[in-house]
């Protein structure tokens, strides 16, 4: 916005420009008001997200986002504000102002149409992902394995004040309810033929055992009390012990042998053996929204599924070059077999050696990251091994630090056997996750104050995720790749988000069953059995999400090969960067026309 003295100036000059830039400042700073409306929106309806950001009003605040009311109430929410925009024009607004309206635009229209369809599709407060109202747990990426890391206090919930712990208290009590609603969604569910396939059903059983068996000294929802700060008073931790024991003992435990008694004894029985969304009522509609939300495309399943068998066949061009310069002899299957089963890559007998190497890594990269970023984040950020409790079927991941920098992020590694551990991905592994993935784009994107705070969030996965996939392309301007293993690893790791194209795909728009794509995926990378069934299910339980990596990487890359041809000795990689990143988390058409306006400016 520019400053009010500007439109004073101006004002001296003749009446009719007065008129005209009074009208363009109410315009503007309406707009800003709105996005500050918007965004208390978000909060109240993802008050784990605001807590996430650091906004503390909101730590005893939970969103019941599968009942029927908060579903009604988001709806006509996002309805208000689809109104509300109609009212600005855009040579009436700055350019930044008309982007960010943009994106609003599109976010509310497409989730007032999921929640507002036939099969009711919502966003999770915990990653924004989409969720359906009649599935609503799932054995990854589910609101009720989010909210027990929450509970250990190695999250982003606060424990370090006694109202923490009281805030804490109350939250639970918002998350019991949740819970029975789930049980009486999932049991229409079953009613209405929308249910889990069994496969995803049996590793969610295991999952709650912890919650219901562990004596409460051991409990993960008892850790915060064993873990008090030496601030509190006797008399306080006293209090606090006797409400977290009572919690615990008379209602987590009662209601998580509750929810695992159905989910084996009722659930189960009536799980599917089907594996795509394509085989529940309306999901061939589901899916393909599911495909418009989360890479922003109007792409048909069909379309990325030629998508991905085309990449595949390009990255096992590459792949190939490697076998033959470490001079293995044997087909790439053999290679793939050789990788996942060689002492080499499995050197480690500790976890902390894991965490090591990754640190290590990030040390190797440092002097050179200036070379391809100028903008780099406030916030630090920590390397940690993933909680015992889910682990077993967790992948890497990354949450983002407070917006304030003062709790840094975390990069998260599952390591739930050490001497099985194969380190050949390590490296593409922390570009992806930590820097300059998810760490500098989720980072720097809370922390840009020329955004409106709505934007601050991680939002598009299509974005976030084909950032993250983007950066492990630059290994070799940050100083890494040297060891061809490595360099390899990160060809598998595309791999790996190339054969999700085809799979996710074949799996929910053309009939493939879990089996078929396991053994696509065998076929085709290094990965492990065990890590291509982990994924598989993770595909089956999200649809949709999976194919966001790739279409994102391959658009940014994409975008960057047209500013490099462009500009040539004037392009600046960093530059380029900024660009990507210092608008937020944009959908593709949108990135699109800000870098090829940004090139048109050059």
């Amino acid at each position: 916005m520019r400053p009010l003295f500007f439109f004073l100036l101006i004002a001296s000059i003749t009446f009719s420009c007065k008129t005209e830039n009074e009208k363009q400042y109410t315009q503007r700073d309406s707009l800003d008001s709105l996005f500050h409306e918007f965004y208390e929106f978000k909060k109240r309806i993802n008050p784990i997200e605001a807590t996430k950001a650091g906004f503390k009003e909101y730590n005893d605040q939970f969103a019941n986002y599968v009942s029927t009311p908060y579903i009604q109430s988001a709806a006509r929410e996002y309805q208000h504000f689809l109104k509300a925009l109609e009212n600005y024009s855009p040579d009436q607004v700055t350019p930044e102002q008309l982007m960010s309206l943009r994106v609003m635009k599109w976010d509310c229209e497409l989730k007032y149409e999921g929640l507002t369809n036939s099969l009711v599709v919502i966003a999770s407060p915990m990653f924004d992902l989409p969720n359906m109202e009649l599935t609503p747990l799932l054995q990854i990426q589910s609101l009720h394995l989010y909210f027990a890391q929450l509970a250990s206090g190695a999250s982003v919930q606060p424990f370090q004040t006694v109202e923490d712990y009281d805030n804490w208290l109350k939250r639970v009590e918002g998350y019991l309810p949740f819970l029975d609603t789930c049980i009486v969604n999932m049991r229409q569910g079953m009613e209405q033929q929308v249910v889990l396939p069994k496969a995803l059903i049996h590793k969610m059983i295991p999952q709650l055992e912890p919650f219901i068996s562990a004596p409460l000294e051991q409990h993960l929802f008892y850790t915060p009390i064993v873990n008090f700060p030496e601030s509190f008073s006797d008399g306080e931790k006293q209090r606090l012990r006797n409400a977290f024991a009572s919690l615990i003992k008379d209602r987590l435990v009662p209601k998580y042998t509750e929810l695992r008694d159905f989910l084996l004894n009722t659930y189960l029985p009536a799980g599917r053996e089907t594996s795509g969304i394509i085989d529940i009522p309306h999901g061939k509609e589901t899916y393909r929204y599911l495909l418009r939300l989360l890479t922003t495309t109007n792409m048909s399943p069909e379309e990325i599924h030629e998508l991905g068998l085309r990449e595949v066949s390009r990255i096992r061009g590459e792949m190939e070059k490697v076998k033959e310069q470490v001079g293995f002899r044997g087909d790439l299957p053999a290679f793939f077999e050789y990788i996942r089963t060689s002492k080499d890559q499995m050197p480690y007998t500790d976890p902390q050696q894991v965490i090591d190497h990754f640190n290590a890594i990030h040390e190797r990269m440092l002097p050179r990251l200036n070379q391809v970023f100028s903008s780099k984040p406030i916030a630090g950020f920590n390397v940690q091994r993933t909680e015992a409790f889910r682990e077993a079927s967790a992948s890497a991941e990354y949450v983002p630090g407070s917006k304030d920098g003062k709790r840094p992020g975390t990069f998260y590694v599952p390591i739930p056997d050490v001497t099985n551990y194969n380190k050949h991905q390590d490296e593409a592994l922390f570009l992806h996750e930590a820097v300059p993935g998810h760490h500098y784009q989720l980072s720097l994107q809370q922390e840009n104050k020329n955004l409106p705070e709505f934007l601050h969030p991680e939002s598009m996965a299509v974005f976030v995720e084909g950032w993250a996939l983007y950066a492990e392309s630059l290994g070799k301007e940050l100083g890494l790749y040297e060891d061809p293993y490595q360099y390899f690893g990160m060809l598998s790791m595309e791999m790996h988000r190339a054969i999700r194209l085809v799979v996710d795909t074949g799996i929910h728009a053309l009939g493939w069953t879990r089996e078929q794509a396991i053994q696509y995926s065998l076929e085709n990378e290094a990965e492990s059995e065990a890590s291509v069934i982990a994924s598989i299910e993770r595909y089956m339980a999200t649809p949709g999400q999976a194919t966001a990596y790739k279409i994102g990487q391959l658009k940014i890359m994409e975008l960057r090969k047209k500013a490099e041809a462009q500009l040539g000795d004037r392009f600046s990689l960093p530059a380029f960067h900024d660009q990507v990143l210092n608008s937020g988390s944009l959908p593709l058409v949108l990135l699109e026309e800000k870098i090829n306006n940004w090139l048109a400016s050059q």
